[in-house]
């Protein structure tokens, strides 16, 4: 078969491009140490590189939110230690200012370092975080969630909002600690209702609990109940009820024999009342469901600012009542400390969880894009070799004429 000469040139010329090729192809591979440069390369491992690589990418997102989250929980969770601590001792001191032996000087004492420690207390849960953000305010991280009102009382100025964090697929963990479901809203010792001694008081005893067991019969009214205890005529002593309603009060509970034994019911509530009244005592309750550790150790305070009003009876009941809410305050603290620290073993666990996952994936990237550098080297000399001689006999051929045989 007859071969023209622009046929010859035409593969030829063919023949040297494609060695060129396959050598700039296996170049641009040693350069970049990577065997798929392009989709071109091999388009079925292309689409698994580019999978890897997302995913990848949102294991490193991932992190990134468990190391935000770890830092914030970790600040969260050092600084409700430090207040369980802290209330632990000033509960100490409250301990010590009850004992009769003590003066009103040495009460005094005591006073001033609780309240010094409050104070402490208070800056622990005004605590801010790296950016200046108040780590106890809810959503209203731009200004101080405690403060002191008019009243002396503490009053929250934050919100309840949970801030989350994306940390898996499909998984949120929480970032912050409302400052009131830390600090604010313990439950009341005694249920739902708090007591308010009369300084008269002259009996020995303590409401040990007044809550709703009958919802049914209930009356949610807001009224203040007050306990009076009278002669029976016989020796005996009798306890009534009243409430405060306007304009007449009105009698919720008839005078009856008084049974330390048994509760008070009346309206769905049950009122317990542990030790001996005297005739003439009195004493109210009122609806408080919810507690304040701030609060809490604020009256103590003030009882031993008071001078002798600590050791009176119906001081010592009140501090009894204050003692139990200290306690549920603590409790507080403690559960929403377990909850952080519940949530940083989550976040360790999906740490590890992650690093496992990119370095499954990241070797199977490397068995997709990573090139085998002897054997590309080995490829390139075989191309290049080929490509000389391509070269080499194109421009033997090339330069034949008939004229040489002539």
């Amino acid at each position: 078969m007859r071969i023209s000469t622009g046929q010859m040139f035409q593969q030829n010329t063919n023949s040297i491009l494609e060695k060129q090729s396959a050598t700039n192809t296996i170049m641009a591979q040693i350069s970049s140490g990577k065997k798929v440069n392009t989709a071109g390369d091999d388009p079925v491992a292309a689409i698994g590189i580019d999978n890897l690589k997302q995913k990848n990418a949102l294991v490193d997102q991932f992190v990134k939110n468990i190391d935000y989250a770890t830092s914030h929980i970790q600040q969260a969770e050092s600084q409700l230690g430090q207040a369980d601590t802290l209330a632990g001792s000033m509960k100490e001191s409250m301990l010590r200012g009850i004992n009769g032996s003590m003066t009103s000087a040495e009460r005094q004492v005591i006073a001033d370092d609780m309240r010094q420690s409050l104070e402490q207390l208070m800056s622990i849960a005004n605590t801010k975080d790296e950016s200046g953000n108040y780590i106890f305010a809810g959503n209203k991280t731009n200004s101080a969630p405690f403060a002191f009102d008019n009243n002396g009382d503490v009053v929250y100025g934050g919100d309840a909002g949970i801030r989350k964090s994306n940390i898996a697929q499909g998984v949120q963990v929480n970032t912050n600690t409302p400052g009131d479901a830390a600090f604010m809203n313990a439950p009341n010792a005694m249920g739902d209702y708090g007591v308010n001694y009369s300084s008269s008081q002259q009996g020995d005893f303590v409401v040990t609990s007044a809550k709703v067991t009958d919802t049914a019969s209930y009356v949610d009214s807001n009224y203040t109940y007050s306990f009076a205890f009278t002669d029976d005529g016989t020796g005996g002593l009798n306890v009534e009820v009243t409430d405060n309603a306007t304009p007449t009060a009105n009698v919720v509970y008839p005078a009856a024999p008084f049974d330390a034994s048994m509760p008070v019911k009346f309206n769905g509530m049950e009122i317990n009342i542990d030790g001996e009244p005297a005739i003439g005592d009195t004493f109210s309750i009122e609806e408080v469901a919810q507690v304040s550790i701030f609060n809490t150790f604020s009256k103590a305070i003030a009882l031993f600012e008071s001078g002798n009003d600590a050791q009176t009876p119906a001081g010592q009941s009140e501090l009894a009542q204050l003692l139990n809410n200290i306690d549920s305050g603590v409790n507080q603290m403690s559960q929403q400390r377990s909850l952080t620290g519940n949530s940083l073993k989550v976040l360790q666990q999906y740490s590890d969880n992650h690093t496992d996952e990119k370095l499954i994936n990241t070797s199977a990237l490397s068995k997709l894009e990573d090139l085998d550098l002897a054997s590309a080297i080995t490829e390139f000399e075989k191309q290049q070799l080929a490509l000389n001689a391509a070269s080499s006999l194109f421009s033997k051929v090339s330069s034949t004429s008939l004229f040489d045989y002539i």
